[in-house]
């Protein structure tokens, strides 16, 4: 069996998926609609007082796993070829890869609805929503994902990511398929949303799911995940966005 033509039509439908969600976040965020698929900044918050909750918390998770598709699956393409190489041969190839995706999405799916349960909550303190709307929430972002960057919590989830031969080594044996094959996909997502969780709610720290800072943040997460030296970026990047926090800080309490 020639694997090799095979890896590379699973890289070009990784690939297209990408860029075909890249492209849905570009054009509902230039349509009327935009404001329902992220939950934050002012304006966003004038429209939510008009649209029924639940209709609101369904779009924003929608974006959210456009996002999570667009920003994160790329850096998890290194798992998805071993893993379809190591299952090749079997004649359900195909649908255990997809089961793999859609534990891997679904682990970054749950984190979705745990921010969204979170930001919901703040929004119940008196002056909660007034509060997302300053400077200091967009500081408190960038100095926890900062701080979040010299955890040993981050390295530990970090080096599961970065080694996706290891990984699949130690958690698949082929004997029920369908079950390791989703729970690959789950626990990945899950070490996956452990090294990069703060990082992502970076996206909170501006007005908008603004396209541009989105994919800085996923080239960031992905030379972190795949890069050789990709581990290293991590402490100097947490001083970068300390430094960017007090920036934000002293700017506004001194302008």
């Amino acid at each position: 069996m020639n694997v090799r033509p095979s890896r590379n039509l699973v890289t070009l439908v990784l690939g297209s998926i990408v860029v075909l969600s890249w492209i849905v976040l570009w054009y509902l965020e230039q349509s009327p609609y935009g404001f329902l698929f992220h939950n934050h900044g002012g304006n966003a918050h004038e429209h939510h007082n008009h649209v029924p909750a639940w209709l609101a918390s369904i779009a924003f998770l929608t974006g959210w796993l456009l996002m999570t598709v667009a920003m994160m699956l790329p850096t998890t393409v290194p798992l998805i070829n071993l893993f379809h190489r190591m299952t090749a041969s079997r004649k359900q190839s195909r649908y255990l890869l997809r089961l793999l995706l859609t534990g891997y999405l679904l682990a970054w799916l749950g984190f979705g609805v745990i921010a969204l349960a979170l930001i919901w909550g703040f929004e119940q303190i008196p002056g909660g929503r007034q509060i997302q709307q300053t400077w200091g929430w967009s500081a408190g972002l960038f100095l926890l994902a900062g701080a979040f960057q010299f955890s040993k919590v981050k390295y530990a989830c970090l080096d599961m990511c970065r080694t996706p031969l290891g990984f699949l080594m130690g958690h698949w044996h082929g004997r029920n398929d369908r079950r390791e094959a989703f729970n690959i996909g789950w626990q990945h997502g899950l070490f996956c949303v452990g090294c990069c969780w703060a990082l992502m709610l970076l996206m909170f720290a501006v007005s908008s799911a603004n396209l541009s800072w989105m994919l800085l943040l996923a080239f960031i997460m992905a030379i972190e995940k795949n890069a050789a030296w990709g581990q290293k970026l991590g402490r100097p990047l947490g001083l970068v966005l300390i430094v960017t926090a007090i920036g934000i800080s002293l700017y506004q309490l001194t302008g």
